[in-house]
């Protein structure tokens, strides 16, 4: 396929990528054109508002969850129908994990073929502008760093300076944007507020967002610059083959090299198992007052969504969806019973913790959760799952579901894991290795439950319970599509 892309980086964080991949996203859409966003790096936010800008179902593309050759077939599945592709990079351009190059913006513009336009938030700097670009764009002859646009530019002086010195070493400019201040998006203890929570005023940002970009960006140079990509020579991801060629224990291998150790740079603080539902599934379904089934005999597996669950990768659902599931969504915050026939729930990741008196009050909601993971069902948590499930939240009584408590704390838990599964569970084999992600700021108490999910950095983490699987640890289902097939099987 040969879909035009680009990918926005930044000589590092807070320099404007969001604001500008998804400005160049909803400009490039308000001209009619199909386009198709995507995100290096594991993060669940900025794709939000990539898909309030395209219409399109947001995408990942982490070379360290799901393996560097599937990055390639997961955009070319994603940008399917696009006109053109907009990647908006991760940290700075050449910061991966620890002291690597691996998912880095970089790395994953290699394995797209694709040029990176640089932005640069010039707001403190003038002619230095000119050094710092041709840092970055010798640093590694690998990266096609083929255009810049500036940030927060003062004055039209200001601007006519920068360009000058970026004209003095053949570094093209795309555009430059002003200071808005209404275009910025809140920010809270895990980074941007998704844009689930506020879709309206999101919605009028991205809006007015487009009309800048417009005015202040060449957006024929930038569609011109993506048809300079390289043919990509990919067969595009589908799950039902990733299914089908899926053993049931993976270990995502690296680009090369030796194995990363387990701390780098950027992290920061750190029942009786069965993988069918035996009898329990005849009382889920009891309980449930029919069989665990949707139409046509697929089993139903509900998957949490709403302001409070935002965390889920969309292939995740495309893969239940492929193993033979319907997938239904269900809103903690406002449903009052989980989706008729509900066999297995999928409790994603997000902000339980800003919802947490919500929750709370949805007691009948909460009831049928804890009934179902009685029955031995599959229930999968992922971080803001996992607390949904202990028995209280901030003081706040949640489903009840694990005897464990949890609470917000002021440090900051992230980076990627490698991890084994610590027994066998609806999700995963015994010793199935795994490499997820972790980013928190809560703790839960027990910390080393007698059936842990998973051990890593030698210590042991999350619950393992009859159908329950709970974990602060976030897993891309694309690199191991088997937890699909497994749950779905448990599920039935």
């Amino acid at each position: 396929m040969n879909v035009p892309r680009l990918v926005v980086a930044a000589p590092g964080s807070g320099h404007g990528k969001t604001t500008v991949a998804t400005g160049l996203m909803a400009a490039l859409s308000a001209r009619g054109l199909a386009v198709s966003g995507h995100k290096a790096g594991p993060d669940y936010i900025d794709p939000g508002y990539h898909a309030l800008a395209t219409g399109r179902p947001a995408r990942n593309l982490d070379p360290v969850l799901c393996g560097a050759d599937t990055i390639a077939p997961l955009f070319a599945h994603g940008a399917a129908g696009a006109d053109v592709a907009v990647v908006e990079g991760v940290m700075g351009l050449f910061d991966g994990r620890g002291a690597t190059a691996e998912g880095s913006t970089a790395h994953v513009a290699a394995l797209l073929g694709a040029p990176v336009v640089l932005v640069v938030d010039a707001s403190a700097q003038g002619r230095s502008v000119a050094a710092l670009v041709s840092g970055f764009a010798s640093f590694d002859p690998g990266v096609r760093l083929a255009a810049v646009i500036l940030n927060r530019v003062g004055s039209a002086r200001h601007e006519e300076i920068l360009r000058d010195a970026l004209a003095g070493i053949g570094m093209p400019v795309l555009g430059a944007l002003r200071r808005d201040d209404g275009v910025a998006a809140p920010s809270r203890h895990l980074g941007l507020v998704p844009a689930a929570e506020r879709e309206g005023a999101a919605r009028q940002a991205i809006s007015r967002l487009a009309a800048l970009v417009t005015e202040a960006v060449d957006l024929d140079a930038v569609l011109s610059l993506a048809r300079t990509a390289a043919p990509l020579s990919a067969t595009p991801w589908d799950p039902a083959s990733a299914l089908a060629n899926s053993p049931e224990r993976s270990v995502i291998m690296t680009s090369g090299g030796p194995e990363a150790p387990e701390s780098h740079d950027h992290d920061r603080g750190v029942g009786d198992p069965r993988g069918a539902r035996g009898l329990g599934a005849e009382s889920a379904r009891g309980a449930r007052g029919g069989l665990a089934a949707g139409d046509g005999g697929r089993p139903v597996v509900a998957v949490a969504g709403g302001a409070a669950f935002t965390f889920c990768y969309t292939e995740t659902m495309e893969l239940l969806t492929a193993a033979g599931a319907d997938v239904v969504t269900v809103d903690p915050l406002r449903d009052a019973a989980l989706p008729p026939g509900t066999g297995a729930l999928v409790l994603g990741g997000g902000f339980p913790e800003v919802h947490a008196s919500e929750l709370s009050a949805n007691e009948a909601l909460r009831a049928d959760v804890a009934r179902l993971a009685r029955s031995g069902a599959p229930v999968v948590a992922e971080c803001a799952g996992l607390l949904y499930l202990a028995r209280e939240l901030d003081g706040l009584p949640m489903c009840g579901v694990l005897d464990a408590t949890a609470r917000m704390t002021p440090s900051l838990t992230l980076g990627y894991r490698d991890a084994v599964a610590a027994g066998s569970s609806v999700l995963t084999p015994a010793g199935t290795a795994v490499r997820g992600h972790e980013f928190h700021r809560t703790t839960v108490v027990p910390g080393n439950p007698p059936a842990p999910a998973w051990t890593f950095g030698g210590r042991k983490e999350g619950f393992v319970q009859g159908g329950v699987h709970a974990s602060y640890l976030h897993l891309h289902w694309a690199g191991y599509p088997g937890l699909a097939r497994r749950l779905v099987a448990a599920a039935t």
